[in-house]
């Protein structure tokens, strides 16, 4: 059986993100509506899921460990859909992703570098 070959992403960990779609929570204080802006914490490449800063927060029960002495109910967030967010160019505003390739003269080669659709600039760092 040939093995799938994984699909290059929009985001990646680090990168600012807006919500284009509402998240609800199993409590609706913890709701983020469109247009929320967070960074990405983790990805999850086989699943197309992310972690995004304060989005889709759950309780967790936990047993008592060296970093909750207590247990109880944690607060943690947890995976969405990668297709429920876009990155953020330098205005604010949710962009779509381009790639494009880089020569570096210096070292002979290039390399692939990801770019704001709306303002050309580059994202990667």
């Amino acid at each position: 059986m040939a093995q799938r070959k994984s699909r290059k992403r929009h985001v990646k960990k680090g990168d600012t993100v807006m919500l284009n779609k509402t998240i609800t929570a199993a409590n609706p204080r913890n709701d983020r509506e469109r247009g929320y802006i967070g960074r990405v914490l983790k990805t999850f490449a086989k699943t197309d899921r992310i972690i995004v800063e304060g989005v889709n927060l759950r309780l967790r029960h936990t047993k008592p460990n060296q970093t909750h002495q207590q247990g109880g109910r944690i607060e943690r967030e947890m995976p969405i859909h990668i297709s429920n967010v876009q990155p953020v160019d330098s205005s604010g505003d949710p962009t779509r992703v381009g790639r494009k390739w880089i020569r570096d003269m210096d070292a002979g080669g290039g390399r692939w570098i990801r770019y704001a659709k709306t303002t050309g600039e580059e994202i990667d760092d």
